[in-house]
């Protein structure tokens, strides 16, 4: 394949992101201004400069992007399905990716974002149109399959039952292999909320190094949906929300629910926490503050982060480097911000310290679990542990379950 310039990127967004979008995409890269849209669907040219196959777009609000080619302008499905593939004909397609912009706001309605009957079947017209059937992958006739990171995918976007777009791009992050960005998950019968497919998803994207027995802290848990997706996969999680947590997660052994406000918790209930998830209807700054509360105490050593930040007005997302810059600050290295297709007007924060450094518990804790398990001493009418401002206290046994 010679080399191959472009003029047009496009991309697909959640409903109701499209200007957050163009905002972010035109502060980060100042060549590429906003041209074609429709709802969660938009399209960027290059001006002054043409776009070359090594191009990656990094972007928190689009959920896939692609190298146009343009709209399929054939009169019917059939001439459309055939002029994309001469329009591909250059490119070593092993994919074949369809998907349409979302119908309405993900959770509105109980709609959630996936691949549309429209777009199964214009996946099949595309397979049956293909000249070179012997090119694809294996897997290509099932049009959710995930493609091999590194392989040559065709995009079309169905913005309308006779509005096809086309693009290439090549496979690489985990969402970027899947049509549009939408893993095929499902949210389980016994789900106790949509959360649970929130945190599914977060997990996959992320890429967090997460074994069986891991340690969570889940701060507002409440009614326990994300907590029963981490549980599911064999962590064990204490759940901080003053809010009542549905009996089946209560229920579960691996999980323990303190049911106050995280500000009246003390943190050193938190030393064996290795992971931490948030998830709270505050403004983003109020959710960093209650974080940064928790990671920088001499008690706890964070080593990885799941942070829902919810913005309260769109304008919010103009302060997303911000916020990012903060979470750094406190010695994460590894960081990435994506609107997933689960998020409703909020973004996913996956934080990561790489190596993990542990901090040393304080001497005084040092002191008291030596005295406490060395045996030399009674344990009968011990104080609790030393308390963050060194005075003796705990949970009230009435507000923790």
């Amino acid at each position: 394949m010679g080399e191959h310039f472009f003029t047009f990127i496009l991309t697909t967004c959640q409903r109701g992101a499209e200007a957050a979008l163009k905002r972010e995409i035109m502060r980060r890269y100042p060549t590429l201004h906003p041209a074609y849209s429709r709802p969660g669907f938009v399209t960027f040219k290059a001006a002054g400069a043409q776009v070359t196959p090594h191009f990656r777009l990094e972007s928190v609000f689009a959920r896939a992007w692609s190298f146009s080619l343009g709209r399929l302008l054939g009169e019917t499905a059939e001439l459309r399905a055939v002029e994309a593939w001469e329009k591909t004909a250059a490119w070593p397609i092993r994919w074949v990716h369809v998907w349409s912009p979302d119908l309405l706001p993900p959770g509105g309605y109980d709609y959630e974002p996936k691949l549309s009957d429209e777009a199964l079947g214009v996946h099949r017209l595309l397979m049956a149109h293909c000249p070179r059937p012997g090119q694809l992958a294996l897997a290509a006739s099932n049009p959710q399959a995930e493609a091999r990171a590194g392989d040559w995918i065709l995009d079309c976007v169905v913005v309308r039952e006779d509005e096809w777009y086309l693009g290439v791009h090549v496979a690489g992050e985990l969402p970027s292999r899947y049509p549009g960005g939408l893993l095929p998950l499902e949210l389980p019968a016994d789900a106790v909320s949509r959360a649970y497919l929130k945190m599914q998803e977060a997990l996959l994207w992320s890429g967090f190094p997460v074994r069986p027995g891991g340690r969570w802290l889940e701060i507002g848990c409440a009614p326990g949906g994300s907590a029963q997706a981490l549980l599911d996969k064999g962590q064990m999680v204490i759940g901080v929300d003053p809010a009542q947590v549905d009996a089946r997660v209560m229920a579960h052994p691996n999980f323990t629910h303190i049911r106050r406000r995280i500000s009246r918790v003390p943190r050193r209930l938190f030393a064996k926490v290795r992971w931490l998830s948030a998830d709270m209807n505050v403004a983003p700054n109020y959710t960093l503050e209650v974080v940064e509360s928790i990671v920088l105490n001499q008690y706890v050593s964070i080593r990885g982060m799941i942070l829902m930040l919810k913005l309260l007005e769109w304008a919010d997302a103009e302060n997303l480097d911000q916020y990012l810059e903060r979470i750094r600050a406190w010695g994460f290295n590894k960081i990435k911000a994506r609107q997933l297709q689960y998020n409703r007007q909020e973004i996913c924060v996956a934080a990561l310290q790489q190596p993990f450094r542990r901090k040393p518990l304080p001497a005084r804790l040092r002191r008291w679990r030596k005295l406490h398990r060395g045996g030399h001493l009674s344990t009968e009418g011990m104080p609790t542990p030393p308390s963050e401002g060194g005075a003796q206290g705990g949970i009230d046994p009435s507000q923790a379950q």
